[in-house]
């Protein structure tokens, strides 16, 4: 039987700021996500995996948001 990771037990005690997430959803609305794909060192995907894990969230999130962070950050500079 497969198991998927929306029925880990894991996530059903993540907390969420609820402000940043409506921000957001208003922030995106209508826009749509394209897939991409980024080749990684093994290193650097087991340390982003862990890194998430954590924090109780999909790799993928993390990664998401600390691309949206360093983007941030490179228009400030």
């Amino acid at each position: 039987m497969k198991t998927y990771a929306k029925r880990l037990k894991a996530y059903d005690n993540i907390t969420f700021n609820t402000d940043a997430i409506i921000a957001g959803m208003s922030r995106l609305k209508g826009s749509r996500r394209k897939p991409t794909s980024v080749a990684l060192e093994e290193d650097l995907l087991d340390e982003l995996k862990s890194l998430a894990n954590k924090r109780g969230v999909p790799y993928q999130v993390l990664m998401r948001l600390l691309i949206a962070d360093g983007i941030k950050r490179l228009k400030a500079a």
